[in-house]
């Protein structure tokens, strides 16, 4: 006669959930305001949308993304505590270009085995995100894995849900030849490009995580996990017609991401002289011997977000003190094209 098995014989420990239920309950309670309906814990998330002031057509905005193998660098250093930021912000710059306030956000954990210090760290810093950023963490779901897992990895993925209203939708299609290009400055590599950032760190420079990286005061680890950078007091200046069209630089670098505001008949072009990459951008090229248009590609290069505008327009953005803390420059400009992207 066979043994009678438990859930636990599989490699899942329903214990551990119920133990971690109430600070994790907490977390997400934090973030919630009067247009939350229910209570932490049901089997979905309602989000009153009645009455939204300012709004004529509003229109809803969703985006899902995970924080890729930036995650990998949690397994080794220990650090937790970065990866809700990065999730968070990176949604809310997705739809933030086009216009978007961010009203709720909702996350996946695919793990191996529920580690109640683990899975507090994840969730306390998606919901301080989401704080940050006036977002409601409104569900989520945790999944423990063991067979897909290994031994103390996890994957962690968002989305996010935000509001616009159709006629101040951004989509580019206002750009046209002589307008200018303003480059936001990125807080690091962000959530992209790290599959060749450790590669390039680990295996070819043969550097671990708790290496100072040269001349920073820093480790590697920290250089590397600094949070992905929210842009949201961007959205003050998407309201009306000082914008015209904005890329969130992430996968694919300048090269498909600023080609996706443009309108057929335009190209930009990025002018790489304006700006000075970060440290670890340059160490990271010199090390790996990355060619320069594989860089520019595959990382932000140390601008999170460009924005399109009318050359009359420019000066309201390199001088607002709600961007001051981003640095915003002049990177580029828009020419007569087909909708390509070329770095000059």
């Amino acid at each position: 006669m066979i043994e009678s098995l438990r859930y636990l014989d599989g490699g899942v420990d329903v214990g551990v959930w119920n133990s971690v239920k109430g600070s994790i309950g907490e977390f997400v309670a934090s973030t919630f305001n009067d247009r939350v309906l229910g209570k932490f814990g049901q089997f979905g998330g309602m989000f009153d949308i009645t009455g939204l002031e300012g709004y004529e057509r509003p229109v809803l905005v969703s985006s899902t993304d995970s924080v890729g193998t930036k995650v990998m660098i949690a397994f080794e250093t220990g650090n937790h505590s970065t990866v809700g930021y990065d999730i968070v912000n990176h949604c809310v710059n997705d739809i933030l270009v086009m216009g978007a306030k961010p009203l709720f956000f909702l996350d996946y954990i695919g793990i191996y085995k529920l580690l109640p210090d683990v899975a507090n760290k994840i969730v306390g810093g998606l919901a301080t995100a989401c704080r940050q950023n006036g977002c409601v963490l409104i569900g989520g779901e945790t999944a423990e894995m063991p067979d897909l897992y290994k031994k103390g990895e996890y994957d962690l993925v968002g989305a996010i849900v935000g509001l616009v209203d159709r006629d101040k939708v951004i989509d580019g299609s206002a750009i046209v030849p002589g307008d200018l290009l303003i480059g936001l400055r990125s807080s690091g590599l962000h959530t992209n490009g790290y599959s060749l950032a450790r590669k390039i760190v680990r295996e070819i420079g043969g550097r671990n995580y708790d290496d100072e990286f040269e001349g920073s005061g820093k480790t590697f680890g920290q250089v590397l996990q600094e949070p992905h950078r929210s842009y949201f007091p961007l959205h003050a200046y998407l309201q009306g017609s000082l914008v015209k069209g904005c890329a969130h630089i992430t996968g694919g670098g300048f090269q498909d991401n600023a080609d996706r505001m443009l309108p057929p008949s335009c190209d930009a072009v990025i002018e790489l002289a304006t700006w000075q990459p970060d440290p670890i951008f340059t160490w990271l090229q010199k090390t790996g011997n990355v060619e320069r248009d594989e860089m520019y590609h595959t990382f932000n290069m140390g601008i999170g977000m460009v924005v399109a505008v009318a050359p009359e327009d420019r000066d309201a953005l390199l001088t607002a003190s709600e961007l001051r803390q981003f640095e915003p420059r002049r990177i580029g400009r828009i020419i007569a094209g087909t909708g390509r992207v070329a770095l000059e």
